[in-house]
Parts: C-alpha cells; structure tokens; sequence
C-alpha cells in the first residue's frame, strides 16, 4: 500500500513541544542564516534600533510583549525587501545590576562592597551580565525572534563608553555641564541620588506614615504659637522657616489656653472635637517677618544655623516652588532646606540658611548632638518621643499625631523608600543658553569671530537652550500612539537639569570628568586617546583595561589652570547615559559592536559617517511606554539633539503595561508573575506572540493562562483543525502537491474573495 503524502495529523499536538521541534528543525536548515542575509545587497535600507533589554534576570512574559513587536515589524520590512541589521541590545550598567550582586553576597550597604573589594564586586557584576545575556539569547530564540544573536551589542563596550565620553564633552564645549548643589531624591540604602528620571509613576506606593502637628512658640509672644503640619517628622531638627500663603486667610484661635495660628479655612479640620474661640484674622502677609522657637535649637547643628538672620522666620511662599492650600495641613508649612527639593528651591530664594542632618545612609550627622548616627528612617520614633517629652516638662512643641496615607516614593531598584538630602551632584544645564561654536567645536567663540566661520557667516549664532532644542527634535518624529508627543513634550518642558552623576556606586560609566581640588577648575575628557596624551599617572596599569572602576580611578591628568596632578571625580554615571548613546556607538553595517572584549577600532560614526548615515536616523523602535518619556525616549533624543540636531528615530511605537489577568501589577510576591520560560513552556511562543500582536498597543494587556486559553481555543485550534481536514481529504484522494499554478478566473464568489485577501497581504 503506497504511503500517503502527508503525516497523519494529531488532535492532542502538544504546541509547545511543537515548536521545539520546528526551532530545531530551522537550525538545522540554517533558515535564520539564510533570513538575516536575504536582503544583504538591497538598495534600500530599513534601521530599526533595539531598545536593549536589562541583562540582569531571565525574561518575563513582558519582555516578549515589546520583542514580538520588534520581529513582527522587521520581518515584514524583511518580506518587503529591505536590508537591515537586526541587531539586540544589552544594557549592562547601573544599580539594577549591582543591587543583585549584592543580595547574592548578603551584603547591605556600600561598606560591605568596599570590604569585599571593587575590583572583585566590578567583576561579579560584569560576570552577571555575560549569564543572563546568554540566558536572554536563548529565551529569544525560544520565542522565534530573528536576530543577528552572534552580534548583539552590550553597553558596557569601550565604545559605547567612550562615545558618552564624547559626548559629554560636547555638552562641556556648550557649557551646559556643571557641579551643583541640591536636595535630591536619595536612597539610603544604595546611597546613591536617584534622578528624576529614575522615579517612574510605578515606584510610588500608598503608604501610612505617622504626621505630626507641631506648636512653634511665637518670640516675644506668650502661648502664641504657629501651628505647622509634617508627613516626615525626621526632617524637623532641619527647620529653618515656616512658610504661608500671602494672600491666605490665618485664623489666631484660642485652645486650651493656648493661642495658635492656622489657615481660616483649616480651623475646623484641626481641631475637630476641640472647643476653640476665633480671636483675630489676618492675612498670611501680616504674618510674614514673625519669628519663632524649635524644639531642637539646643542641638550644635542648629546652633550654627541660628546666626543666620533669616533662622526662624515666616516667610510668603511662591506659588511657582511651593503652592500652599487648605486642602490638607494647617496652611503654614514646615521648611527644612536641606531635606526638600521644594524647600531647598525656596530657601535659595530667601537665602536661608541649610541644616545638613542626615549621613549617606540615612543615619543622623555627628552634630546632631543626641540624634547622631541614629537612623532617621528606620528610627522615626526618636523625634515624636523627644517632642512628646518636651511636652511632659510643660515645653509645648508637640501638638498631635496622625496616620497618613499617601503616594510616596521609593528607590526602583532595591524598593527602600526614598529620603531628600542636600547633595553636591553633576548635571547637564537644560536652560543655559549654548556658548556658541566653530565648525570644529571649540568654545566661547566671539561673535565677531564666529562671524568669520564660511560655514556660518550667512546665518544666526545658535545661542538655544537644550531644551528648546530637544522639543523642536522631538516634534520631528511620528509617535503611535499620537499622545506619545504630549507626554514626551510635558516631560520635557517640566523636567530638571539632568542629574548624570551617581555617588558611592561601583558598576556603571566612569564620569570622564576630572576636578582640581586646589583650583577647583573641573575638565571634561572626551575620548581614550586624548586621556592618553593628557595622562601623567596611571596610564602604563591602565592600558588594554576597560574604562571601568577601579582601574581609571588610578589615572591623574595635568590641571590646565594650575599644574596639578588632578583625580577623576568618584561617581559614576546615570545608566541612561549608557541607552541613549547607542545611536552613534553600536550602529555600523556588519554589527561587528566591541562586547566583553576591548575595542580596536573606533565605532562607525567616527570613523565613516556617509556609511553611518545609511542607517541614521532609525527608521523605527518600540518600547513600553510607561517610563521611557523620561528615559529611553528622552536619552536618545537628548544625546542626538547634542550630537546631531537631528532626531534619533524617525517612528516610535509606545506599548503599554502587561498586567496580571487579576488586573494588578505582575509581582512575584503576590504569585501573579509568569516568567518567560514557564509561559513558553505551558501555552507556547505561537500563544504568546498572536496575543501581543493583535492587541491594541494604546492599551494594558491583562495576561495569564486563562486569556492563553480561550486564545488557543479561538484560533489556533481552528487552525489546526482545519489543517487536519486539508491532510485528512488530500489523502483520501491521494493529492500531492506539484507545480505551483497561478488560480484562474473562479465563478466561487467566496474563492474570489480569499484569493483577493491574499493578494493585498501579499503586496
């Protein structure tokens, strides 16, 4: 009996073994190969760049929602006839990293690091990043996502160092890069600033904290108090001022014996089951000037303070830094410069005085007298029960207490939450206007000289901000969802100078920033020969080494101002420095990008800028929205706008959230998490993938079994079900295929239509 054509089919396939067997079926067959060089000497170019994946842990089931879309959009541009490049990101530096090493050391703080040794936690860290790239790799294969896998590129490259390097030298040669001082966001356990990029809508948390309500004695004044309401009782040894609405209605009302000041609208709210009699109303203006005691003026730190003129008043508050209303508190505010980035705008504003009160860990500074090297986060007590004491030996400071709740912030790496301090940090200017520069970028150029440059005798020095410049780039690029530019144009508009450094961490860009501790002058390095030419320490250990800590801290170059031997600063650097560089740092024709391995060559931008050109800007990439305005999206924009002027990416397609089919975030601590493999695994990459594909990208996606169940059930079933009824008859009639015949004119008005459909999805 002749064997039939084809295999019989299965009704209970198993469709993730299936795939396996397909998937070794293609490497076999080398298709991938075969797929990658299809187009290789097409004419016409399509440049997607790959929005690198963290290689820090295996993949989630989110991370396939953004590849699927990646190797959907470039296998059609594939399909169509296009070359392209395909090639993967890892993004490889920063705390996400780090904080891992350090959970599988057991250690808790940077001391355990530095115990441990840098160079041996640097390579723990760089040792990290080689598994889970690996790891990562397979797992995309496993989805069925085409890449140039030999070839990825990895951030943590000579060349995508360097080029920062570059390019922070050229924010340097606008004058936009600078060291400034400022109460910044900071996590005390990975003691290091977190920048406004880092803090994502999804790292604040509903949380219940204790708020107290204090009495500040009026001077000169008996029992006359200001009445001031606090959410963070561990920044009050830090008061400096107290601050009202001008233009406010303040009721004095009388308690107890007492006399306190408190907005009109509030009185009710605050004394709620409180017999109090309304003795004046005034005007917040009428009250600015008035001075007061705080219950920790005893204390060397606010001794100090305290000769200051400004120590202790009432100030009228500016609506544009610290909007005051009755909605909630008292209507007077605590102001504590150093522990406020709103406070602190304020105090430069009045030129009041800032009480430092916290060590890099949160513990209190050693002339804080009684407070000192406790811990104002985890030992919030200390202040409620001194103010209460006070209160005992008939000082009234302490008013009442209250439960909280609130959204409040916490580090996105390691969830500790997060405390403001004042920090010396280095940002990039977003609204100085450039210095003007020559066709070869040299700086602070006359206008009468840059009048003389032929290339830009016939027009206007361009003196623009950063951020004019970045909204006019961004405004360039076609974003899908088209809400994409409004975010990414509120961002921009509303965002802080750039905060790029990061104190006390270990694994990430070296600053190429090096400072005069004599002169204070500070110099930007732009590139490792040009260290190498201005290197009068360190270069012979160095050489043939990474940019990396601890070996580039060992470099001095010479101070142009005064002729010492100067040290690179110790931060480093903000990681979306490290993703927003890799348009002019891992695009070039063969991929051929420096990995683990030490570059020999400069990258292409540098070295062949026409060939460069074929493939900027991007024609295309896609990341999830939720965080990249601020990040991705922005970094790139930001260092093209420096670099180029040029918008980095021509489309971007923004994706939202994958969420839980509970509707609620994916955690693993409330087993509602899927990872890559265990859904691969259970429902299939083709499940996956046709759930990612035909979902509204505008949108979240609730994600789970049963959503890949009913998925299943409603198209691949049937799918392979009526292949099963194709094999089943093709048999019975012993049909075998043979020359492909192009279908003729068909009087079947159901067959005109599937030919007709399957001629427009060819074309």
């Amino acid at each position: 009996m002749a064997k039939n054509y084809f295999d019989p089919v299965d009704l209970q396939v198993n469709f993730p073994e299936l795939e396996k067997e397909i998937l070794a079926k293609w490497d076999k067959k080398k298709v991938v190969k075969k797929y990658l060089n299809r187009n290789s000497h097409a004419k016409k170019y399509f440049s997607f760049l790959d929005g690198p994946i963290t290689a820090n842990n295996p993949m989630g089931v989110h991370h396939a929602w953004g590849r699927t879309y990646k190797d959907l959009w470039q296998r059609f541009k594939n399909m169509q006839g296009f070359r392209e490049r395909f090639q993967n990101g890892f993004d490889c530096q920063g705390l996400w990293v780090e904080v891992e090493v350090e959970k599988e050391l057991g250690f808790r703080n940077k001391k355990d690091i530095e115990a441990f040794g840098v160079d041996k936690f640097v390579q723990l860290c760089k040792d990290r990043v080689k598994k889970y790239s690996n790891i990562q790799t397979e797992q995309s294969k496993r989805l069925g996502y085409f890449m140039d896998w030999e070839n990825s590129y990895y951030t943590l490259s000579d060349d995508n160092n360097y080029m920062i390097w570059h390019f922070l030298k050229v924010c340097n040669d606008y004058g936009w890069i600078y060291k400034g001082q400022d109460s910044v966001a900071w996590c005390p356990r990975c003691e290091t600033a977190i920048s406004q990029h880092e803090i994502l809508t999804e790292d604040y948390k509903e949380l219940s904290h204790e708020s107290v309500f204090l009495a500040f004695p009026v001077t000169g004044q008996n029992e006359e108090y200001l009445l001031v309401w606090t959410t963070t009782p561990w920044t009050v040894p830090a008061n400096v001022a107290v601050a009202v609405n001008p233009d406010l209605d303040y009721s004095q009302v009388e308690a107890d014996g007492k006399k306190y000041w408190v907005a009109k609208e509030s009185k009710d709210r605050v004394f709620a089951g409180t017999k109090v009699k309304e003795i004046k109303l005034t005007k917040g203006s009428k009250l600015v000037g008035l001075r007061y005691k705080g219950a920790f003026d005893a204390i060397p730190a606010v001794v100090e303070a305290s000769k200051n003129d400004k120590f202790h008043t009432v100030v009228a508050t500016d609506d544009l830094i610290l909007p005051i209303n009755t909605d909630e508190g008292t209507g007077m505010v605590h102001v504590a410069t150093s522990a406020g980035a709103e406070d602190f705008k304020l105090g430069k504003k009045f030129d009041l005085p800032v009480i430092k009160i916290v060590e890099d860990d949160a513990s209190y500074m050693k002339n804080l007298g009684f407070l000192s090297g406790q811990n104002a986060k985890k030992h919030p007590e200390v202040i409620l029960d001194f103010l209460k004491k006070l209160d005992d030996e008939g000082k009234h400071f302490f008013f009442k207490i209250e439960r909280y709740t609130h959204r409040y912030p916490a580090c996105w790496r390691c969830k500790t939450e997060l405390i403001w301090k004042v920090a010396d940090e280095w940002y990039i200017s977003m609204d100085k206007p450039a210095k003007i520069l020559n066709s070869r970028n040299k700086p602070e150029m006359s206008i009468e000289d840059w009048s003389k440059e032929e290339n830009q005798a016939k027009s206007v020095p361009d003196t623009r901000t950063l951020r004019e410049r970045m909204k006019d780039v961004a405004s360039r690029i076609n974003w899908i969802p088209g809400f994409g530019l409004d975010r990414e144009m509120d961002w921009l508009t509303n965002m802080h100078d750039w905060l790029i450094s990061k104190k006390n961490r270990y694994w990430g860009l070296a600053l190429p920033i090096w400072e005069c501790k004599k002169c204070h002058l500070f110099e930007i390095i732009g590139s490792k020969e040009e260290l190498k030419e201005r290197a009068v320490a360190g270069w012979g250990e160095f050489e043939g080494k990474s940019p990396h800590k601890p070996q580039i801290d060992g470099i001095k170059i010479k101070c142009r101002n005064c002729g010492a031997a100067i040290e690179r600063i110790e931060p480093v650097g903000n990681p979306w420095l490290d993703a927003g560089v890799v348009s002019f740092s891992t695009i070039s024709s063969d991929n051929k990008s420096a990995g683990f391995i030490p570059s020999k060559e400069k990258p292409l931008y540098l070295k062949d800028r026409e060939e460069w050109l074929k493939w900027f800007p991007a024609d295309f990439i896609t990341e999830s929205f939720p965080g990249q305005f601020k990040n991705w999206f922005y970094s790139l924009i930001a260092m093209s706008t420096v670099l180029e002027d040029v918008n980095p990416y021509k489309t971007v397609l923004g994706f939202g959230t994958l969420l839980a089919e509970d509707g609620r975030p994916m955690h693993k601590s409330w087993g509602n998490s899927i990872e890559f493999n265990e859904g691969a695994d259970k429902i299939g990459a083709d499940v996956m993938r046709w759930i990612f594909a035909r979902a509204n990208p505008a949108e979240n996606m609730l994600f789970g079994y049963k959503v890949a169940d009913e998925v299943r059930r409603r198209f691949h079933l049937k799918l392979w079900n009526v292949y099963n009824f194709f094999v089943t008859y093709a048999n019975l009639d012993k049909w075998t295929p043979g020359i492909y015949r192009k279908p003729g004119r068909t009087s079947n008005v159901l067959d005109e239509w599937i030919l007709t459909r399957l001629n427009q999805m060819v074309n």
